[in-house]
């Protein structure tokens, strides 16, 4: 029995080790490449270490064990999958001028692998993450490579500041034009189409769109506000 606890325990800590070592590349990867504006991926995908190393991050993402991992690790785990698999799916086959011109409907293809499961981006958002956590912050957390989703966060995700970032991410998108402007004070309001994709999500948290938006902004809309929803813009979040 001491025998197979001692074997149990060297397992989980060479596993844990190797998430360390994915994680903490793909953080570097993050801090040199990604930037408010976006991300060079014209530069990160001449650089042949880099796209490397990124290959070697989805690789841990797909090998991952999630036993033992608590909620927020595992929330933390998922949205650092999304967000690699994304960069390296637009690093292999760039140039390309939008995500949706990738490998027609690749984000509904089971054309990616987390924790030993292949899966698609569709099913990783709307299956797990969003099924099982309902946190509505994770839409400004999740970058699908467009320029009018939110910025992608150029550290990865740790359980440990999970809360605190998600809600730093989310009071960003709410007081910047890319997720919310407005005319005549709050009464014209208009917003990301995110907040009517997912417009379920928000009222389940809040009652409405705008009671989301007010509760994340710290700031009540006045009676009779109108809302509206912005254009999305599905080109690449490239900078040069």
């Amino acid at each position: 029995m001491k025998l197979f606890t001692a074997m149990l325990a060297s397992i989980l800590a060479m596993l844990a080790s190797v998430h360390a070592d994915w994680q903490s590349s793909y953080d570097s990867l993050l801090q040199k490449y990604v930037k408010p504006e976006g991300v060079p991926y014209k530069t990160w995908q001449a650089n042949r270490a880099d796209r490397t190393a990124l290959k070697k991050v989805v690789n841990g993402v797909a090998s991952q064990n999630l036993k033992g991992m608590n909620k927020d690790q595992k929330l933390a785990f998922y949205l650092n999958a999304y967000n690699a698999w994304i960069l390296h799916t637009v690093i292999e086959n760039y140039p390309v001028k939008s995500i949706k011109d990738i490998r027609f409907l690749v984000f509904r293809r089971n054309s990616i692998k987390v924790a030993g499961k292949v899966t698609s981006f569709h099913k990783l958002e709307n299956d797990i993450i969003r099924k099982q956590f309902k946190e509505p912050r994770i839409h400004f957390a999740l970058n699908c490579a467009s320029a009018s989703c939110p910025p992608l966060h150029h550290r990865a995700f740790t359980a440990e500041e999970l809360e605190v970032l998600l809600q730093k991410l989310a009071k960003s998108f709410a007081t910047t034009p890319i997720g919310h402007w407005s005319h005549g004070g709050l009464m014209d309001v208009h917003v990301s189409k995110i907040f009517d994709w997912y417009e379920n999500d928000f009222k389940e948290d809040a009652g409405s769109i705008l009671g989301y938006l007010a509760k994340v902004r710290g700031e009540p809309y006045p009676k009779g506000a109108q809302l509206s929803f912005q254009e999305y813009d599905w080109s690449l979040n490239e900078i040069k």
